[in-house]
């Protein structure tokens, strides 16, 4: 019996294990198939993720190199138009300075005729002249010396007038040795010392020989003042003349002409131009004294007339006061008389006494 029993036993753990064999075998094929299915769709996913990736880094390079290509187009573009408006600027340079130096060529063939750079120096001596002085205070191709016939380019009006009423004349005279100036240029430039020199001396004895002549010409107290002006119309020239010892002293000691330039001319004028507003403001100051001198003679006699009023007033006053002072004695005269009734009193007396007194 027991051994029936251990071979029912055995049968049942045999068919057990077969069975645990088989389910076991089939868990296995599962998972392989499991495991299969997975790999797959795990291949899949990655080859969709790769094909994805491929086609976004395609559409990501296309659109970077859409942006380099249209970057990259505009900034050449840029760099060509500012290279062409350089190259434009240029051709206008050039263009402004081939007509510069036209025009600098025509301003030298001018100023080499003696009689044209005469005018050049005029032009500039007028302009300044417009510009620190009024029109009534100067004037041009004055004959400064009665009878002479020598006419000066321009003579300023000084304030006052002589006794015979004309006008007291400042000349200025502009002179323009340029023949001489650039020759000593030339040698200050070449270095050469004894034609520096040389060319020096020769502007010295030039503007000598000119403000000789201005004060032979111009200069004659008292229509004129005792000294006139030398107007040298470059600043150069105007250096150059201070630069020789004691050439602008011995002009102004000897021949009573003073050397100016453009900018020491400007100053000058500047001075006159206060002496002219300081004689207009005493001119102006008298005038006023004047007229508070009349009002003051006025108010005194007004300060009579017053006086002549208030004594009249103060008559009035007293003779109102009279006849205030009768009126109430009167009144006391007449305390003792009966009184009428105004219809009466008014037939009696047509149009009443007072009545116009006791209206007002």
């Amino acid at each position: 019996m027991l051994a029936a029993q251990g071979l029912r036993q055995a049968t049942s753990l045999k068919d057990l294990a077969e069975a645990l064999s088989r389910q076991l075998q089939a868990l296995v094929q599962a998972n392989d198939q499991r495991m299969t299915e997975m790999r797959l769709a795990v291949e899949g996913k990655l080859a969709a993720i790769q094909q994805d990736n491929e086609k976004k880094l395609e559409e990501m390079r296309a659109t970077v190199d859409e942006k380099l290509h249209a970057t990259l187009e505009q900034r050449l573009g840029e760099s060509f138009r500012q290279v062409a408006e350089r190259l434009e600027q240029v051709h206008r340079g050039i263009g402004e300075m081939q007509k510069l130096a036209s025009d600098v060529g025509s301003l030298n063939r001018v100023l080499t005729n003696v009689k044209t750079r005469g005018m050049f120096g005029e032009v500039q001596l007028a302009a300044l002249l417009e510009q620190a002085l009024t029109l009534e205070q100067y004037a041009t191709n004055v004959e400064t010396i009665p009878g002479t016939g020598a006419r000066v380019e321009f003579a300023i009006k000084l304030p006052g007038r002589r006794d015979d009423g004309a006008p007291l004349w400042l000349p200025i005279d502009c002179k323009f040795p340029r023949d001489d100036y650039e020759r000593l240029v030339e040698a200050q430039e070449a270095a050469d010392r004894a034609g520096v020199e040389t060319f020096s001396r020769a502007i010295e004895m030039r503007l000598r020989k000119e403000a000789l002549a201005i004060r032979e010409k111009y200069v004659a107290p008292p229509h004129t003042t005792d000294f006139g002006i030398m107007f040298l119309p470059t600043e150069g020239l105007y250096a150059e003349a201070l630069r020789r010892p004691g050439l602008v002293e011995s002009l102004q000691r000897e021949y009573k002409v003073m050397v100016t330039g453009p900018t020491t001319l400007l100053a000058t004028l500047s001075s006159l131009q206060m002496g002219f507003r300081t004689l207009a403001l005493e001119k102006r100051t008298s005038e006023v004294w004047e007229t508070l001198a009349a009002v003051k003679t006025e108010f005194g006699k007004f300060g009579v007339a017053l006086a002549h009023t208030r004594k009249k007033l103060h008559e009035a006053s007293k003779t109102i006061d009279d006849a205030e002072v009768r009126t109430r004695a009167v009144a006391r005269s007449l305390r003792g008389v009966e009184s009428l009734s105004d219809e009466r009193a008014q037939a009696l007396l047509p149009g009443g006494l007072f009545e116009d007194q006791a209206d007002a």
